[in-house]
């Protein structure tokens, strides 16, 4: 199996190989954006790639919101796009990220993840979320299979996964997925235990 380290995200992007990039924020994570009342809640977007999930949060008020991406030239971009934006980005390895926030927003982070990490991206999810903090967004709904990225998985996984150190508020087929991705995603927001 391939190593998916840096080097191979950066090949990635810089081949412009990045077919999960629809240029926008996805339908799903804008309406439960749109649905957030606390503008001051400190948010991170992991494995963001260009995160437009960003520029629409800033555009709606929030702006203690957080993106990390061990991929230079997605960062890149994002500065290219909007200078302003620099601040809100960390460039390195998601495990080695030390923090608290109050949510983390979930957009083809985990499926992007080699398997064997599930455990400890849960693990480090925790970690990361303050008292009572949340992740909230989407994960895929079809087969794992041995070929990836994207890797898939299954709602019965994903309880099996996250309930020992979550409360599972939401977890359910999302009914607003882009044509793409229609019926293959669940939304779903975890709350720390």
């Amino acid at each position: 199996m391939m190593k998916l380290n840096k080097e191979y995200w950066e090949n990635r992007y810089e081949k412009n190989d990045a077919a999960w990039d629809i240029g926008h924020v996805s339908t799903p994570l804008k309406e439960y954006i749109d649905q957030l009342e606390n503008k001051t809640i400190k948010i991170l977007i992991p494995g963001a790639g260009n995160a437009y999930e960003l520029d629409y949060l800033i555009e709606k008020g929030f702006h203690n919101v957080f993106v990390i991406d061990y991929a230079q030239p997605p960062i890149d971009a994002i500065i290219k796009r909007n200078n302003a934006l620099a601040k809100h980005l960390i460039c390195d390895d998601f495990f080695n990220h030390k923090a608290t926030y109050d949510l983390i927003i979930e957009q083809t982070f985990f499926c992007a993840l080699q398997p064997d990490l599930r455990e400890k991206y849960v693990s480090k999810m925790h970690d990361l979320l303050s008292e009572k903090g949340k992740i909230a967004g989407l994960l895929f709904n079809f087969p794992l299979t041995e070929v990836g990225p994207p890797f898939g998985g299954s709602h019965e996984e994903y309880v099996k996964l996250f309930s020992e150190k979550f409360t599972l508020k939401t977890l359910e087929p999302a009914y607003n997925s882009i044509k793409p991705r229609a019926n293959k995603e669940l939304f779903f927001t975890f709350e720390k235990k």
